[in-house]
């Protein structure tokens, strides 16, 4: 069982969670404040470099896929198959 201070008046379960509603739609405003004012305008200037940075990425792992099928033959048809 919880320890209750004598000192603190008892309230209703409805006021409890009308304060943590409370809390939370606020700290939510502030998240969402700090979302458009910081990290808004920092992926806005710097999203185009890594894009292309990842496609430069994406591009390098292409490469890398179709140097390796160049590289393996083709796998043997499974047996029992009609050879064309």
């Amino acid at each position: 069982m919880a320890f209750e201070d004598p000192t603190v008046p008892k309230r209703p379960w409805e006021q409890r969670l009308h304060e943590a509603g409370s809390r939370v739609e606020e700290d939510l405003r502030r998240f969402v404040a700090y979302l458009n004012d910081e990290i808004v305008p920092d992926v806005r200037r710097n999203g185009s470099e890594a894009l292309r940075s990842a496609a430069a990425e994406l591009n390098r792992l292409a490469q890398r896929m179709d140097d390796r099928t160049a590289k393996t033959p083709p796998p043997p048809p499974p047996p029992g198959e009609p050879k064309f």
